[in-house]
């Protein structure tokens, strides 16, 4: 059986503002996840979001929720780059941002892994374990960005 979802959470010493604009900015999402190149993206429930993951190719998204300056989420695909998110191929990304003393509680939760029906299930599990591993590195980058920023 495949975990549906990855669940993390991170203190980040900036104000919850200057977090979701991070968060939220094409160049910033365009470096995070990408080669670098500005991610496309149309900031509102249906826009897209099109990260150039280099070497492993366009990773279309889909925007689900933005609620400035609290929740910001999107579903991408788990399949093969350039696939469309669909229903039994992508995970939902949600971002979930609360004022902490001091700073901005940045909660992320990537859920959907046990239903990506369109791969088998190795894949799936490969998916999250893979993804389990990127937030780890990530979500400190993230932090790191919006912590020098805000200084």
């Amino acid at each position: 059986m495949v975990a549906d979802s990855i669940e993390r959470e991170i203190v980040i010493a900036a104000p919850r503002e200057r977090v979701w604009e991070i968060l939220t900015q094409a160049e910033f999402l365009g470096a995070w996840f990408g080669s670098g190149t500005p991610a496309e993206i149309d900031l509102r429930p249906g826009g897209r979001l099109v990260f150039d993951h280099g070497v492993h190719g366009i990773l279309p998204a889909r925007i689900e929720r933005v609620e400035r300056p609290e929740v910001f989420s999107y579903r991408w695909p788990q399949g093969a780059a350039g696939e469309e998110p669909a229903e039994g191929n992508a995970t939902l990304v949600e971002f979930t941002l609360t004022p902490e003393l001091g700073g901005t509680r940045l909660r992320m939760v990537e859920s959907g892994f046990a239903a990506l029906t369109a791969l088998p299930a190795e894949a799936a599990r490969a998916r999250h374990e893979q993804n389990s591993a990127g937030w780890d590195r990530k979500l400190p980058e993230l932090a790191r960005q919006a912590e020098k920023l805000a200084a």
